[in-house]
């Protein structure tokens, strides 16, 4: 991932007000290990269930405001992110919606996906299993990962910037 300042972030975001996106909290960008993500995803500490998540597309960056539901997954099962689709237990997995960008979004309309609770999807890629034979290498396995997920991540917002 390219990296990104925090003008083009601010900017980025499809689906909040102004006032919502001066007020949104940064994450340390300093800190981030850029070609180590397909998309740039935190938590808003003053706001627990608020998300944010910015992605380039070409050459255009896109960030939509999330919100998690309040309500939590059953104890004790499993549950799979619609994103990188790795199996997590319950816990760590949550509902998030994304309001629709535009009128719609205004109008109450939605989008929702269950996704890691610290949006996280670009690190959990990388885990890979120690390498055994007849398996791909680590690296092959991490690449088509990213693939897939930065797939899975512009669906999600190209159905968020669809106009109902």
């Amino acid at each position: 991932m390219k990296p990104l300042s925090e003008t083009e972030i601010r900017s980025s975001i499809v689906n909040a007000t102004h006032g919502e996106i001066e007020r949104m909290p940064l994450p340390g960008l300093h800190e981030v290990l850029w070609e180590e993500r397909e998309y740039l995803g935190w938590r808003d500490h003053r706001a627990p269930l608020r998300g944010y998540l910015v992605h380039w597309v070409q050459d255009q960056p896109v960030g939509v405001v999330l919100r998690a539901s309040g309500a939590s997954m059953r104890p004790g099962i499993s549950a799979m992110c619609s994103l990188c689709h790795t199996p997590q237990p319950s816990d760590q997995v949550a509902l998030f919606v994304a309001a629709r960008a535009g009128q719609a979004g205004r109008d109450g309309n939605t989008v929702g996906m269950y996704i890691c609770a610290d949006l996280a999807c670009s690190l959990i890629i990388r885990i890979v299993p120690p390498k055994l034979p007849m398996q791909p290498d680590p690296s092959e396995i991490v690449a088509r990962r990213a693939e897939g997920l930065l797939n899975r991540v512009q669906s999600f917002t190209a159905d968020v910037m669809k106009t109902v």
